[in-house]
This record gives structure tokens, sequence and C-alpha cells, in this order.
């Protein structure tokens, strides 16, 4: 017996689920439409755990849906924000060569954010540095103006509102356990009872491949989770980071390298590095799933993955392992910081879509299959990019799923 039927459910109430589910449901009133979420509130994995960024566009190889997006979705998220109240703050962001060595790279990530439209980007030198950041070491650096902080889950809260509003639901603790193509319909048993749909948004972050799995999909990719693992600084030394600072990062992965990041409560956070964990919900350095680690190791893609990042692989490893590492790569960016500066722990897990022959996707992934739309990869600035995302998303699903605004 089916318990709920709808015209379209969305799986994963994470930011660019509920971003989406609250387009559907402005664009196209009579379609009824559910946020399925696993958790007993919304935006408690990925975009709980992120470091509350709004991103300028900076990093993302030209013409790719990252840069696209971001540059869109940033004036779309502050929009958002000034018509509701929602508190965010336009710090600015430097991103610091510490040595001569990596201005070559600096000059060339300044030219790419130039490319992709990043507002008011410019060069400064040691001494502007100092008069910006004066805890920061460096030579030279990218001071971004139109990079801010946010609280993404106080976002995600007001696209759920917004889509109770337009008449859509949201179930939480509504996991999916398995899934059923018949009669024209997909039969969703879920822990809240069967539910039918027309359509489904794959939107399950760290489950996106799983959630696929389920529909008997072969969608190319794996999702392999990184644990990002930081420190808060402690409330004495906060004074010592104004706004966002970020090393020059290595342009063959998608992770940016660790850095300090003001919060719009305040707080000062150092980190992330990027471990591989053993669990795709694995936030602390004991967690582990069998299930997930078996999924990983039987992969042929992660092998050949860590065959080519193996290094960076050990290196990250260990200095996850010994905080004294962890705590002389801050020291790169701000000499003064001690580990006794370091407060309270604390991490994040980011879903990195891995394709069969190894490669990271460098690029957001959305895929469409018979009724069915898969968010694959959405990792950094996914949040930032959320109302970007959502209306590329509308617009395939107006395509393939034929939808009428009536």
């Amino acid at each position: 017996m089916v318990d709920r039927s709808y015209d379209l459910a969305v799986i994963g109430g994470g930011i660019i689920g509920l971003a989406t589910a609250m387009k559907l449901t402005a664009d196209y009133p009579s379609l009824k439409v559910a946020v399925l979420e696993k958790e007993d509130k919304v935006a408690e994995h990925q975009t709980g755990h992120n470091s509350g960024v709004i991103h300028a566009g900076i990093y993302y190889a030209p013409g790719s849906q990252k840069a696209n997006f971001c540059s869109t979705g940033g004036k779309l998220l502050r929009d958002f924000c000034d018509a509701r109240g929602i508190e965010y703050d336009m710090c600015g962001k430097l991103i610091v060569a510490v040595n001569e060595d990596e201005i070559p790279r600096l000059e060339d990530l300044y030219r790419r954010g130039t490319e992709n439209g990043a507002e008011g980007l410019r060069m400064v030198d040691k001494e502007e540095i100092a008069e910006i950041e004066p805890h920061s070491a460096g030579v030279k650096a990218i001071l971004s103006p139109n990079t801010g902080i946010i609280d993404y889950q106080e976002v995600s809260q007001a696209y759920a509102r917004e889509l109770g509003e337009n008449g859509g639901d949201l179930l939480t603790g509504a996991q999916v356990r398995s899934m059923e193509r018949r009669d024209g319909l997909v039969y969703l048993d879920t822990t809240v009872g069967i539910i039918s749909a027309k359509y489904i948004l794959n939107c399950a972050g760290l489950h996106a491949d799983t959630v696929a799995k389920m529909m008997g999909v072969d969608i190319g990719v794996r999702i392999i989770p990184f644990r990002g693992e930081y420190f808060s600084i402690i409330p004495s030394k906060a004074h010592m980071v104004k706004g966002l600072i970020y090393p020059v990062p290595n342009p063959d992965l998608p992770f940016l390298g660790v850095h300090f990041t003001r919060r719009v409560n305040g707080s000062v956070e150092a980190g992330p590095n990027a471990v591989f964990a053993l669990a795709r919900e694995g936030y602390t350095k004991t967690s582990f799933s069998f299930r997930d680690t078996f999924g990983t190791l039987s992969y042929p893609g992660f092998w050949k993955m860590s065959a080519k990042y193996w290094k960076v692989g050990f290196n990250e490893q260990y200095r996850s392992a010994v905080k004294s590492v962890f705590v002389k790569s801050l020291q790169t960016l701000m000499p003064e910081i001690t580990g006794d500066d370091l407060g309270d722990p604390g991490a994040g897990v980011r879903a990195q879509a891995v394709d069969r022959n190894g490669q990271l996707l460098q690029d957001f992934s959305i895929a469409e299959t018979e009724n069915a739309i898969h968010v694959l990869n959405a990792p950094s600035p996914g949040a930032t990019s959320s109302l970007s995302i959502s209306n590329y998303i509308v617009e395939l699903a107006e395509k393939s799923f034929g939808l009428d605004a009536a």
C-alpha cells in the first residue's frame, strides 16, 4: 500500500536538494513535490559541515559549470539573503604566495579568476598583505573583496521554509531503503512508509551513487569520502584573522589546502586537510563502516587514483596523525600560530566522485536517466552555487520530464 504519492521526490535535504525543490514548487505550483531527508533535520552532512564561504569563482576552469554557476550563484545567494534578512559578511579573502616560487601559480590563478568574472580582484604586495592581515606571512597575494562568509545551515532552513510555503513537503527521518520501477512510477520503500513518484531527483550527496544503484543505474563514478579535519582557534587568538587567508592551491587537486576561516559568529577555524575516510559519514578518525570501506576498496578507480596521488595521500594522513605537522602547515601562512592556539577539533566529509580511470571529477556533474536526474558531484562551490545549480536542474527537468506549469 502506498502511503504518499508525489509527482517528484527529491532524495536528500542538503542545500542543493532544498534549493531545487523550492524552485520547482515556485515555478510549478501544481506539482506535488517532496524532499526526503534521512536525518531529523536538514543540512546535517556536507552542507552543515562546510566552511561557510561565499566563493567568488577564482579557482575554476574558465567555461566550466563551477566557474559559471559560482559567478551567478553568489549574486543570487546574496540577493536571496538580503530579501530575507539572513546574515552574511563580505569580509574578503587573501590567497597568499609565501615564497617567490609560488608567484607564477598565483599569477595564473589571478588570470583565471579575472577570466571567470570574479569581481574586484587585485594583486597586493607584502606591505599591503600586512595591512589587510597583519599576522599573515606572504610575499604577494590576490585580494578577493567579493568573497564572504555565511551560515549555510541557516540558508538551507530558509529554503525549506519557502518550500513549505509553496506547498511542498519536507519529510525528515525518511531514509530510502530501496526503490522499484513499476507501471510508470517509482516506488520508494522508506522509513516513513511507501512513497510513489513519477520522477526522482537524486541529491543524496555522500550517497548519490548508492541511490542511483537502487534505481538500477550505472552512473560511471563512485563517491569516495574524504574527511576534512580542522581546529578552532582559541577565542583569545581569534583576532589574528580578520577575514579569510588561503594558500596558493595545488592545481592538480580539487582541495584548496589548509587555510584560516572566520565564521559569521566571530569564531575562527584553521584547516581542513583532506584524508580518506573509512565511512561516508566518518566525522572522526575512528569512524568505520565495513560496507563503505569495502565498497571503496573494491572499486578499481580508487586504486588508480591512489597510484596517482599516493604521496599526497600519505602526507595528508601524516598531517592528520601528527598535530605538530598540521601546525607547521598553518605556520607557513601565519608564523605566530602555535599548537596552544588551537582549540576544539571538528570535521566534515566531502563526497568526491571518482571515475573508473581514477580521475577525480573536477567539475560539477549532473546526469539524466529515465525519469530521474542525479547530482553526482557538487562539492565546493556547491553551496555558493546552490541557486544557480537549482535553476539548471529545473531547466533539465522541464525538458526531460515535460513539466506543466498550469
